[in-house]
């Protein structure tokens, strides 16, 4: 038999697959939430202290992932952790298991080869100025959650049986963890806010489109459309996008014909101010400042440049 029933206490692990299977996932729930906690610093330093140079796109994206991540694998990584401590109570031979000492010492030897490369790294470029609390706390993260998994596991290697401070590390870091998704909720916002950003973005996407259009159409004809309707192409397939939330059409309005000046409106759900935090703005935020815009009706008023979109000859 390859498997063997024993008394507890009796020297082997009595299930060798469950063993093997709650070492793994103990391991690996505890290497995604410390990579989430990771995360989910870079982006809490990268909102209070933002880089010139530095938009942050996809900052609301990696919060949202690290707080899903610990919302679930972390509760994961405790109730298996719990779990195993039940079964050492019972069972002495599975904490003294191979896998149990090879999963450690694993973590134990990533622990110590991300601290030692982060102290390079934080040395290399302190000797090169790199004196700014954006890096230096992000550098500390890696090394206070790294250094935390690092100290708990080589003390618990050691010992025949699980350390009674085991419950305040838990309670400890399950607090940490708690904090950091609250307060992930004050600055991406709850998920009905998401829902409304999203609806927003959408709106200037379809602003943007339509624009293009009218210059467009502007080439094609020489003057502006009277409508938003008169953009509808049937050969082309073009049909003019409505406001996807409350299914109307965006307004449009010409404020002066002969300079070719016209408006599109549309009602927003958030305000989305654009403000730079240097006088050197990137061309990646320029287009972000023109379409900027308050809590509810926005209008944006656009002049066509003749030079740069020239009627097309026939």
């Amino acid at each position: 038999m390859s498997e063997t029933t024993l008394r507890p206490g009796s020297g082997q692990a009595r299930n060798l697959p469950r063993d093997v299977f709650l070492h793994l996932l103990a391991i690996v729930t505890l290497y995604w939430s410390a990579i989430s906690v990771i995360t989910l610093c870079w982006q809490y330093v990268n909102y209070f202290f933002p880089d010139v140079l530095n938009y942050n796109y996809g900052f609301a994206g990696n919060v949202r992932f690290a707080v899903s991540s610990l919302i679930i694998v972390f509760p994961v990584f405790i109730a298996t952790s719990w779990f195993l401590n039940k079964i050492y109570a019972k069972e002495s031979a599975v904490r003294e298991s191979k896998i149990r000492k090879w999963l450690i010492y694993l973590t134990l030897f990533i622990a110590a080869l991300v601290i030692i490369g982060d102290l390079i790294f934080v040395i290399n470029n302190l000797l090169g100025g790199e004196t700014t609390p954006r890096f230096l706390l992000k550098a500390l993260s890696i090394i206070i959650v790294a250094g935390v998994v690092f100290g708990y596991y080589l003390d618990d290697v050691r010992r025949s049986v699980p350390a009674k401070l085991a419950k305040y590390v838990a309670w400890v870091c399950g607090a940490v963890v708690l904090i950091g998704i609250v307060g992930a909720f004050f600055i991406v916002g709850s998920p009905f806010t998401a829902r409304q950003q999203q609806f927003d973005q959408q709106k200037i996407s379809d602003l943007q489109n339509i624009q293009s259009q009218v210059a467009y159409y502007w080439q094609r004809k020489g003057q502006l459309p009277e409508s938003l309707s008169s953009l509808n192409d049937a050969f082309s397939g073009y049909i003019t996008p409505f406001d996807s939330q409350t299914n109307t059409p965006y307004e449009y309005k010409i404020t002066a014909p002969t300079e070719l000046v016209f408006e599109l409106c549309a009602d927003f759900n958030l305000p989305n101010d654009f403000k730079p935090t240097s006088s050197y703005t990137l061309p990646s935020q320029f287009n972000d400042r023109l379409w900027s815009h308050g809590k509810g009706r926005t209008c944006f008023s656009r002049s066509i440049d003749q030079q740069l979109y020239p009627p097309i000859k026939k």
